[in-house]
């Protein structure tokens, strides 16, 4: 079965940590107690903060939480001397594309929890579980293993750097079932569903998912289904709050295609046409179904908030920090170009962004006064539309501009994050029992919100972490299943079009010419670290007897089955460590077309799994 893609801009091999036994030493570093003392704690449930504070954590978690002075710890505890500052649980970043080199980015600024939504598959779930082993730095990854996604319109391929199966026709009922089974098989967290699905398809995804027990994250725009229609059928949590400002429009006649790109669903326009009344009707709506609102006011506004100047000054300097230089360059520009984005629109245009902007935010404070709640997020990634880590507390700062309390923004980044992706009983307060993650800061972020920037320490399953940037920080488990899927379809158009008999190719193993290769699955593409030596094929475009497969820039054994087929010996040595790692494929040359695709196929990659 064909499986959806998903890949990073960074690609590497490493050397992974080694395999750490269950000795009686690593049980001894279980049950070490660390205990913060003094201190204001705002436990994340909203109530009065404790002043003076004693937390107890032992192993990964909390054991204890009281007054200082009332409770005695082990002898041997390390202890954080924490008066005069100011406690709350760590940070959750509820919409994240997630890519490894993001790690320190997100665990610096208290970031300890984030929520991919973009699938991923199998791939995203291995690094989750290395996260949770600790044999891979990173805050804590909840992963959505399906993301489900159609085409807008009969005919139109869909392109996606998560999702992609080249599909032309719509998304049945029975596909989106068996893709929302599937996730729930898999162990995902979460389903995502996005635009392009029918009702009847959308309900029948929400259905599986709720009978997994899993939380369905959707991005309803259409072109059936918008927020109003995704809410009645069950969607716990709308990202960007999409399809919101389409089902409050005065007039939708007048906005037509309204959801055709993807872009759309970070276009506030729509909200300077916003009804009041039935902006009203829906918020009652959503808070009678306990829909949570995830804004992603830091996406929709960049370049448009008054901090704009501020918060661009503060990124290009964070991004400039030497340790910071293995940040694909691609991701560096990506970031800090999303404060420029409207600067050359129309005045006329960008004035009813700014009118969308602020009714946005009118709404999001309407919402939350009506007793619904939000959770923080930034749709953030290797080429997001916020910058990692601090974009959080930016997003907090906004919420606050749009109404809610401090203690609201605060509890939108951890309680309701926690509650709404239904993890509550794990994290997103500092209770006994959870897992121990949370954030000291230096002043009281109750009186300015800004101060959850002022950062002390932060601490993870139970270990204060070092918060510093490191050159040589890689990613082992950077990749994804596959590597350009829409390069590898152009290129098989290409063939069609008659590129090989222009360049006299008519026979694809002719040993003076040799077409460009395209990869477009392994099978298998997983086996455990320490396995055997195995056989890999390797299924494409344009091989040829003269074809070499690499695993990085290592050479494979390579047999030609057919021109859509190649054998490769994988040795065992290859998979003595968990990890994922990247197959290619190269022709020699020369081919008259070889400017354009040149002799190498894009990569697809190979799961080592984790014992």
């Amino acid at each position: 079965m064909k499986r959806s893609a998903h890949y990073s801009l960074t690609f590497v091999i490493f050397l992974l940590f080694p395999m750490i036994s269950v000795s009686a030493a690593a049980q001894g570093e279980q049950q070490a107690t660390l205990v913060i003392e003094g201190g204001t704690l705002i436990d994340g449930n909203g109530g009065t903060p404790l002043r003076d504070a004693r937390i107890v954590i032992r192993g990964n978690k909390f054991e204890a939480v009281s007054r200082k002075g009332q409770d005695s710890y082990p002898a041997g505890a390390q202890v954080l001397h924490a008066d005069g500052k100011f406690i709350f649980p760590g940070l959750m970043d509820a919409h994240v594309h997630y890519a490894g080199f993001l790690a320190e980015l997100l665990l610096s600024h208290g970031v300890t929890s984030v929520f991919d939504i973009g699938g991923g598959g199998l791939f995203q779930l291995a690094r989750r579980e290395a996260i949770a082993r600790g044999r891979v730095l990173g805050p804590r990854l909840f992963v959505a293993a399906e993301s489900l996604i159609a085409p807008v319109k009969p005919g139109r391929a869909v392109y996606s750097l998560y999702t992609y199966e080249g599909r032309q026709g719509p998304m049945t009922v029975e596909k989106a079932r068996e893709l929302a089974k599937r996730a729930v098989a898999e162990g995902a967290d979460l389903l995502n569903i996005h635009r392009g699905l029918s009702e009847e398809a959308f309900r029948a995804a929400v259905e599986e998912a709720h009978k997994g027990g899993l939380p369905v994250n959707a991005q309803p725009i259409g072109p059936t289904v918008y927020a109003r229609e995704a809410v009645l059928a069950g969607a716990d949590i709308l990202e960007h709050a999409s399809g919101v400002s389409y089902s409050i429009l005065k007039d939708p006649s007048k906005w037509q295609g309204w959801g055709e790109v993807e872009l759309h669903s970070l276009d506030v326009r729509p909200y300077s046409e916003m009804d009041e009344a039935k902006a009203a009707d829906l918020i009652r709506l959503m808070v009678d179904r306990k829909v949570y609102l995830e804004p992603d006011l830091v996406a929709e506004g960049r370049g448009l908030t008054k901090q704009r100047q501020e918060w661009e000054l503060a990124d290009y300097s964070l991004l400039g920090n030497p340790s910071l230089a293995y940040i694909p360059e691609g991701s560096r520009f990506k970031w800090l170009s999303n404060y420029k984005e409207f600067d050359t629109w129309e005045p006329a245009e960008r004035e009813r962004l700014k009118k969308g902007f602020q009714n946005y935010e009118r709404f999001i404070g309407q919402f939350v006064r009506a007793g619904g709640k939000v959770m923080t997020g930034d749709d953030t990634s290797f080429v997001g539309w916020g910058t990692p880590g601090i974009g959080i507390h930016h997003e907090m700062e906004l919420l606050v501009e749009s109404g809610l309390t401090p203690m609201q923004a605060i509890q939108a980044a951890t309680r309701n994050s926690a509650e709404g992706y239904r993890v509550l009983n794990r994290v997103g307060t500092i209770e006994a029992g959870k897992l121990a993650d949370l954030v000291i800061v230096n002043a009281d972020p109750l009186q300015d919100i800004r101060n959850t920037q002022k950062i002390q320490w932060v601490i993870k399953d139970g270990k204060v972490l070092d918060r510093t940037y490191h050159a040589s920080f890689t990613d082992p488990f950077a990749g994804g299943e596959l590597e350009a899927p829409d390069w590898v379809y152009a290129l098989k158009l290409a063939n069609q079009e008659g590129v090989r008999i222009i360049a006299g190719l008519t026979d694809p193993t002719w040993a003076f010419g040799q077409p460009c290769p395209g990869i477009e699955a392994l099978a298998p593409y997983t086996a455990t670290e320490g396995g055997p030596t195995m056989t890999v094929a390797v299924q494409g475009v344009n091989f040829t007897s003269k074809s070499l497969a690499y695993w990085g820039e290592r050479p494979l054994s390579t047999q030609l089955v057919s021109e859509t087929e190649l054998k490769v010996t994988i040795d065992a040595g290859l998979i003595a460590r968990a990890g994922i790692f990247p197959i290619s494929v190269r022709n020699p040359g020369p081919f008259l077309s070889q400017a354009k695709w040149g002799t190498t196929s894009n990569r697809a990659y190979f799961l080592v799994n984790l014992k």
